[in-house]
Formats: C-alpha cells, sequence, structure tokens
C-alpha cells in the first residue's frame, strides 16, 4: 500500500461532485469536499448528498463559495492536495441568461481562485470540469477535441471556455498538469432538477406536459453519472505531459505544444433524440407522457455528440451505459427519494 493520496474535490455536494467523492473515498483516497450549497437548486438535495459522504471520516467539506477570497488558497496550504477535481461551477445554459452574473463570480473568479492556490501549493494532477457547450456553433460532429472552439452560444459556455484558456496559461507558466474535461449531458440518480429528464419524471408522475424544446428534434450525448465518473478517476492517473517537441504529440491529442494541459470528452458517444430518451421514460414510469411541443431556447444547441477516442487512448475506457437502462436507475431512485 502506498501512501494515502489525499484528492480536493470543488463543487463537492453537487450531482457529479457527490459520486466523484464516493468513487475517491471507495478508493482510499482521502476527500477534501468544497461546496456553497447554492441555492440554484434545491439545497436539500446538497445537504442529504453531503450527508452521506459525511458516514465516511475520510471524507470532510467545507461549506463556501468557492469565489471567497483565500478560502481555496487555505485548504491548499492546510491539506496539501495530490489530486484536485475542480466541478463547483454555476451551471445551466438558461440560468447564464437571467442572472449571468453568478457565473462571472463562481466560474470565472472561483476559478482564478483555485490556479492561484495551486500555483502557491502545486497537485500532482489538476482536472477540471468544462462543457461540451465549449463546441458552440460548430455543425460537424462527432465533437473532436482537436476542433476550434471560438463561437460559444451561451454565457455559460463561454465562462467554461475561459477556464480552459485560463488553466493552459497557469499550465505553462507553473508546470501544473492539467486535464480539462467537457462533459456531455450528465444524468442519473442524485441528478439535477434542472435538468430534463428529472423534469420530465417528475412533470409525468404529477400528470402535467412536459415542454419538449425545438419539437423534439434535439440530439444529445447523455452520458450516465458512473460512467463520467469512471473516466475521472482513470484520468487521475494520466496526467499530462508537456511535450519535448510538437512532433511528438500524436494525431487526435489535444495535449498542448506548450503546456502540461489537455482537452478530454467524456461522452457516450451514441447520440440519442430526445423522442427516444422521453420513450425511456414512458417506459420505466409506465406512463404516457402528453407532450407540449416548443421551439429551440436561446443558448441551446441542437445537436452533441462525442468523440471519445482520445478517452479510450489515454484510459482505455469509453461509457457504456444505455439510456434506457440508466433512466431505469434514475426514476427508481426519484421515486424512492419523493417516496412516489
Amino acid at each position: 500500500m502506498g501512501e494515502q493520496r489525499t484528492a480536493l474535490v470543488t463543487g463537492a455536494a453537487g450531482f457529479i461532485g457527490y459520486f466523484t467523492c464516493k468513487r475517491l473515498l471507495a478508493d482510499g483516497f482521502r476527500v477534501v469536499g468544497i461546496d456553497s450549497l447554492s441555492d440554484y437548486y434545491d439545497p436539500q438535495l446538497k445537504r442529504r448528498r453531503q450527508a452521506e459522504l459525511l458516514q465516511n471520516a475520510a471524507f470532510r467539506i467545507e461549506n463556501e463559495p468557492i469565489e471567497t477570497p483565500g478560502l481555496l488558497m487555505q485548504s491548499f496550504a492546510d491539506e496539501k492536495p495530490d489530486v484536485v477535481i475542480h466541478l463547483a461551477a454555476q451551471a445551466g445554459v438558461r440560468y447564464s441568461i437571467e442572472n449571468p452574473r453568478s457565473y462571472l463570480e463562481s466560474n470565472l473568479v472561483g476559478t482564478f481562485e483555485l490556479l492561484e492556490a495551486a500555483r502557491a501549493h502545486p497537485p500532482q494532477h489538476m482536472l477540471l470540469a468544462s462543457t461540451s457547450s465549449a463546441y458552440g456553433a460548430n455543425e460537424e460532429m462527432p465533437y473532436r477535441e482537436t476542433m476550434k472552439t471560438d463561437h460559444q452560444m451561451s454565457f455559460y459556455a463561454a465562462t467554461k471556455k475561459a477556464n480552459e484558456a485560463m488553466a493552459h496559461s497557469y499550465a505553462h507558466l507553473f508546470d501544473l498538469p492539467v486535464t480539462m474535461f467537457r462533459f456531455f449531458t450528465v444524468y442519473g440518480p442524485w441528478g439535477r432538477p434542472d435538468m430534463a429528464l428529472f423534469k420530465f419524471t417528475k412533470a409525468m408522475l404529477n400528470g402535467d406536459p412536459i415542454d419538449v424544446y425545438n419539437h423534439g428534434e434535439m440530439m444529445r450525448d447523455f452520458t450516465y453519472v458512473e460512467d463520467l465518473v469512471e473516466a475521472i478517476r482513470r484520468l487521475i492517473d494520466a496526467p499530462p505531459v508537456r511535450p519535448e517537441n510538437r512532433d511528438d504529440i500524436a494525431e487526435g491529442d489535444s495535449l498542448s505544444p506548450v503546456a502540461p494541459w489537455r482537452v478530454v470528452n467524456i461522452g457516450n458517444s451514441r447520440p440519442v433524440q430526445l423522442g427516444d430518451m422521453i420513450a425511456a421514460v414512458e417506459d420505466a414510469l409506465g406512463i404516457e407522457a402528453k407532450r407540449n411541443l416548443m421551439p429551440m431556447q436561446p443558448g441551446d444547441v441542437p445537436a452533441t455528440w462525442a468523440d471519445a477516442e482520445l478517452l479510450k487512448s489515454l484510459t482505455g475506457y469509453v461509457p457504456q451505459t444505455d439510456i434506457r437502462e440508466g433512466v431505469r436507475r434514475f426514476t427508481a431512485w426519484y421515486r424512492d427519494y419523493y417516496r412516489v
């Protein structure tokens, strides 16, 4: 047995944060969490996730916003994390139209605080969450990490793209190994109430109609949360190394020519039509949905689809869970949690 590693996870009481912490604890890490328990969605759900994690003695958490000046600097100084997984962010495409300042504070200022703390107390590897929304107006599918990503369509996506650039500069200047991962529509038990699957399940169980955007002409690369966490766990042990020269970078690798920095897609690489996802919910609940067909929402994109070849070449892993199986697990959790 080697020495116990310490992981610092921001957004630890969030949907992905919860499953990430659970996995790291199971693998013998000491885990330090930070989460503001913001009220963007039901904080009670976050508290319940946090309470589950606190049953493990190797887990501790601070409930503060990451943008609090000096908070992360102090955490890094005290805990000296080996691995940092940065998941805390103001999420959601739609909400970034109503409340852009919250994205500025959490995503830009918060990530700056994290990078400054890492500069002072360098971890072995930092893994930072980005988003498939970074691909923006790209219409060529599937999305590959080496594509140009200059045309984000929401302020949320713009802040995440900025995080990629900010982290690259720190990786280059201070030799900090950074992996940025772009998530593709993550779903599963304990999921976020602002996501389509949660909204559909809730509405259908209440006998209410569901809002189907772009008349259902949407494709999403739905990625089951535990598949995502498996990929993150494997990427921890695959930190990027600054290349000796540009010719050393393999084709299809997004490794920076000047820094130990890389961006990796984590997606199922099997896009699903929105109608098929709704059918999976109908199937799991035994209820037929009443559809309220709506136009496309501002800032949204009609399709996302990940090329997962880079993830596979780095880790040997590609997410596998089928949408019907994943939806079944979510609806079972939902019924149990809300006692319906």
